[in-house]
């Protein structure tokens, strides 16, 4: 075994070690003699990898994440293949993150804050998964917004959501909270389910910019152009700003 995969062993052992201990005993719980004792390895180590306390439960939160993440993508991946429709898919999803705050609420409150989150590439991706599951609801003329404005509405109340059942113990949780913010949010970005041609300038113009991407018969700067041109119309039909 090499020196470099002897250190990603290690590594991956420490990161394990302190994801069950932090699971089981929450941001306290984590010290560095006790993910040295369950990772069987001296402290020093720790330190040499991760820098300090702080640099560990990156890494751990990373972890955690980027597994959710994974299975996320895969299950909307599956839902875009099989025609699941789309706005199942989109609180499928909402119930799915509602339910891993919850069940991990030490890794969500270190990725829910803005000193760390941006950061997270798990995040990142786990955002692009949103974007990805909004854009299929913006194809089926749905949205009455600009995409980016309901991934930035659904991703803002689905964190401030599980902060605020996280808040109360367990046995005092209203999980009927996060149902009626869902609910709020899609009460602003959907339209209703629109007949053949009847979506509305808002949706028609956020359905098709959905494919613009896609034609390739039209250059890029055409393509920016008439994308400008569609971001204006939805500004214009919602009185948003441009997003």
């Amino acid at each position: 075994m090499t020196d470099q995969s002897t250190a990603a062993d290690t590594r991956s052992r420490i990161v394990q070690a302190a994801a069950r201990l932090l699971g089981e005993l929450g941001h306290d719980g984590v010290t560095t003699r006790r993910v040295a004792e369950q990772a069987g390895v001296q402290p020093p180590a720790i330190y040499r990898l991760f820098g300090d306390k702080d640099g560990l439960l990156d890494a751990v939160a990373e972890h955690v994440l980027a597994t959710y993440v994974a299975a996320k993508a895969a299950v909307v991946a599956s839902a875009a293949a099989d025609g699941t429709d789309p706005l199942e898919d989109l609180r499928t999803g909402w119930q799915a993150q509602i339910d891993f705050g919850l069940a991990n609420p030490a890794v969500f409150r270190l990725l829910s804050d803005p000193d760390r989150g941006p950061a997270s590439p798990a995040g990142a991706a786990g955002r692009r998964v949103l974007a990805a599951r909004v854009h299929r609801v913006a194809q089926a003329g749905r949205l009455r917004v600009g995409e980016q404005r309901a991934v930035d509405l659904v991703h803002a109340a689905g964190t401030g959501a599980v902060l605020t059942l996280l808040a109360s113990p367990p046995e005092a949780r209203d999980l009927g909270v996060a149902d009626a913010m869902l609910e709020a949010v899609l009460g602003h970005v959907l339209t209703d389910a629109p007949a053949p041609g009847d979506g509305g300038p808002a949706a028609t113009a956020v359905a098709f910019r959905a494919l613009v991407p896609r034609l390739d018969v039209l250059s890029g700067p055409e393509r920016a152009l008439l994308l400008d041109w569609l971001d204006r119309v939805v500004d214009a039909a919602t009185g948003g700003g441009r997003r």
